[in-house]
């Protein structure tokens, strides 16, 4: 399964900070793996823990005048050397364990000229993705879970079901800001998807769809068929919309009360995820 990280939004809503970079490469906190607290792009954590799960493939979509992200993701061996020259030999490590992930990755870079929506973005990965299964994976938000357990309650789902489209929900208070999907629970647990729909005035659950999703090949028909949505722009939510109206299979899972979403999309999540984070290092 190949595995897709959008990153080419604007980001808007965290101006003035986002003129420059993109929002992904905002830290949060982490573990250096000897217990002591470092800060590390949230767009990093999420490559790591697909890295750890087994994904090798990747492909970046990345915006106009933003290469942060391509940047960050190009091993500097000179760099760590001048760590470890001035003793700073723990930083060094913490580098040398990120570069060796991304040297034994195959990593694709797709440029998105203007910001045409989330849908527009996975698109655009097509021809990489050709026929197999995606995996998509916001690069503004990170779940921690437990040995990356929804990780794995995805892949599992999306084959036990034999689905056309898995998605992640999570039960919050408001989810007009969000993608909000409506469910059948059969008796065995099986939730599924039987509509969702972009940020709704009057949403009719509270089920707010989280930006990780896993598709077959034939989302990108999906999206080609629909026209623009909310903000004018292509919205993955309206592809998988489509997938349900043309009798496809969607299924969910939802994630456990303990596991913890970071989500940078704003300047008040963003604090939500620095605080989150912090107390989950500390632990």
């Amino acid at each position: 399964m190949k595995t897709v990280i959008p990153t080419a939004g604007l980001g808007t809503r965290l101006l003035p900070a986002t003129k420059e970079q993109p929002k992904e490469m905002l830290p949060v906190f982490a573990n250096d793996g000897d217990g002591c607290l470092c800060l590390k792009p949230l767009v990093q954590l999420v490559f790591e823990q697909l890295f750890d799960s087994g994904y090798r493939e990747f492909c970046f979509v990345v915006g106009r005048n933003k290469r942060a992200v391509e940047d960050y993701f190009t091993p500097d061996h000179r760099y760590v050397e001048q760590l470890n020259n001035k003793g700073k030999n723990r930083q060094a490590l913490l580098l040398e364990s990120f570069y060796r992930k991304v040297e034994s990755s195959t990593i694709v870079w797709i440029n998105q000229p203007e910001p045409m929506g989330f849908g527009h973005a996975v698109l655009l990965t097509k021809p990489f993705i050709g026929a197999y299964s995606i995996l998509v994976h916001a690069g503004d938000t990170h779940i921690i879970s437990r040995r990356n357990d929804h990780l794995k309650r995805m892949i599992e789902e999306h084959n036990r079901a034999r689905a056309d489209a898995t998605i992640v929900l999570q039960e919050v208070r408001d989810a007009r800001q969000y993608g909000v999907a409506e469910v059948m629970e059969e008796k065995n647990g099986e939730l599924i998807v039987k509509g969702v729909e972009e940020k709704p005035e009057r949403p009719k659950t509270n089920l707010a769809i989280m930006p990780i999703y896993i598709f077959e090949p034939i989302i990108f028909r999906s999206l080609e068929a629909i026209q623009p949505g909310k903000g004018g722009e292509i919205q993955l939510t309206d592809g998988i919309q489509k997938l349900i109206e043309w009798g496809l299979k969607v299924n969910a899972i939802k994630l456990k009360e303990d596991e913890i979403r970071l989500d940078i999309g704003t300047a008040e999540t963003y604090w939500e995820a620095l605080s989150l984070s912090y107390n989950y290092c500390k632990k």
